[in-house]
């Protein structure tokens, strides 16, 4: 059993940054790739970033590519998302995912956070 929490999420102007965590109970959590997700309102849920068990593999949505950055600290138990030039299309319920592969489909993660808002204003 993994537990997620997420932290970090706010309000920021267009053009601004922010950077989500999303801690990890449990001893287990480098046997894990990890992935953020983001849902806004009336959509469907999308998948923003993934991370390798060691850190050393990223993957990323087209539209994130170059803005978001996944980053993960086993030693922590913690994953990162920094958030970068963000834009108001932005804007959505953010959250952090465990599965066992390496994948950016949301039916491969067997654990979810509860998500954070992120609000990106224009």
């Amino acid at each position: 059993q993994v537990q997620l929490v997420e932290s970090g999420g706010g309000l920021v102007q267009a053009g601004g940054s922010l950077r989500l965590s999303c801690a990890a109970s449990g001893r287990t959590f480098s046997s894990y790739a990890m992935g953020w997700f983001r849902q806004a309102p009336g959509k469907e849920r999308e998948f923003v970033a993934v991370i390798s068990r060691s850190g050393r593999i990223t993957s990323y949505q087209d539209s994130v590519k170059g803005r978001f950055t996944i980053s993960r600290d086993n030693a922590k138990n913690t994953v990162y998302l920094q958030m970068n030039s963000l834009k108001s299309e932005d804007t959505a319920v953010y959250s952090c995912a465990a599965a066992q592969g390496y994948s950016g489909s949301p039916s491969d993660y067997n654990y979810w956070g509860q998500g954070t808002q992120v609000t990106v204003s224009s």
